[in-house]
């Protein structure tokens, strides 16, 4: 049984999802409110304290700048997405870089490594986002989550799991685009997670994965719980 202490984790669709902390505080990670599977219930936010982007491609990025502006959030990502969104008069934005981790009060959010692109279109132009990234989230109470962002299998993932060992990890399995099934499964061995959200799935016919598919190829790993939620549904 995965113990949240307290904490709330709701998928708002394909990498999107809103963590509710024990202490209130609410964490947006990738908020495509816009895109086909997010419900309309979920497309406002009475307030946001903290919204960390993985990558600038409108699938993950499309909302940001609307958001930020909206609530005052702090804003983290990689150093030059960030210096985009400052560009944009987006508020409190806390640019960082891969193996760094800032503390935002009972809150800590450490960048590491992902495999994939980053750009921005901006007024019709393609503008280089720096590298992509993914996110281990320190919550009160204890809970440590890993969300992957876009990615390939890495073999930095055995040491994501060694140094933070989350207890819970937000995996892509769509295939094309990021890893695959196969591919997943090989990431939950190598990070030695036992509770996976699947994400970035099924969105677009591209996006063959499924979390079926997944539990297929993790008939092996023992004690293994695929949290397979829909759009809208909440751990916690």
């Amino acid at each position: 049984m995965l113990e949240m202490h307290g904490n709330k984790l709701t998928w708002l669709g394909h990498a999107g999802f809103k963590i509710t902390t024990a202490s209130g505080k609410v964490v947006l990670i990738d908020p495509w409110i816009s895109g086909p599977t997010c419900p309309e219930a979920l497309k406002k936010f009475e307030r946001v304290d903290l919204l960390l982007v993985t990558h600038g491609h409108s699938d993950h990025f499309a909302d940001v700048v609307t958001i930020a502006r909206e609530h005052k959030p702090k804003v983290i990502a990689i150093f030059e997405t960030g210096m985009w969104l400052q560009s944009k008069k987006v508020e409190n934005v806390m640019p960082m870089s891969k193996g760094g981790t800032q503390k935002i009060e009972d809150i800590a959010v450490t960048m590491v490594h992902a495999n994939h692109s980053n750009s921005i279109v901006d007024d019709g132009k393609v503008i280089y986002g720096g590298e992509p990234a993914g996110y281990v989230v320190r919550l009160p109470g204890g809970l440590t989550l890993y969300h992957a962002g876009d990615t390939n299998l890495l073999g930095d993932m055995r040491l994501i799991g060694e140094l933070y060992q989350p207890q819970l990890a937000m995996l892509p399995i769509g295939d094309n685009f990021t890893m695959g099934p196969h591919e997943a499964a090989h990431a939950i061995r190598l990070l030695g997670v036992r509770h996976v959200i699947p994400m970035h799935y099924g969105t677009f016919p591209l996006l063959t994965g499924t979390p079926e598919a997944l539990k297929s190829e993790t008939d092996d790993v023992a004690g293994l719980n695929i949290h397979a939620l829909k759009p809208g549904e909440t751990l916690g």
